[in-house]
């Protein structure tokens, strides 16, 4: 829906500013959503040896009180990344009752997949929340 503003002295009418336009439609700027795609992408510094909950809490921290969005998508992150720490620690224990054997292995590809889909979600301007994920941060 374009909002239209009347100009007093002629009568005539012009479209709303950009700005304007983009905050009533809902859209969120570009760099909120490469923050908080950022803030999902972070976790992969697993692999560098980094705890996968360290890089999506420290953007957060450092973005929250900056931008709404990104505060959420941080939010959504930590609490995954905790969740799945937790699922991981769970899944590396049942080894020895050869259960974690399937267990550990769907855990982490599952972990891998939602990471990308999130991170995809957040890039388009959707609020994603993550599912099988324990709320700590609220």
């Amino acid at each position: 829906m374009l909002r239209v503003m009347e100009d007093n002295d002629t009568g005539m009418t012009t479209p709303a500013s950009t700005d304007e336009t983009a905050a009533t439609t809902g859209q969120i700027a570009a760099q909120s959503t490469n923050w908080a795609m950022l803030t999902h992408l972070s976790a992969f510094a697993m692999f560098l040896g980094i705890p996968a909950v360290v890089g999506p809490a420290v953007l957060w921290a450092v973005k929250k009180q900056e931008d709404a969005y990104v505060d959420f998508h941080g939010k959504e992150a930590v609490n995954f990344n905790l969740s799945f720490l937790i699922y991981g620690i769970v899944s590396a224990a049942s080894l020895l009752l050869l259960v974690g054997l399937i267990l550990l292995p769907a855990v982490l590809l599952t972990w891998f997949v939602l990471v990308i889909v999130a991170s995809v979600k957040a890039s388009g301007g959707e609020h994603y929340r993550y599912p099988l994920t324990i709320r700590f941060v609220k």
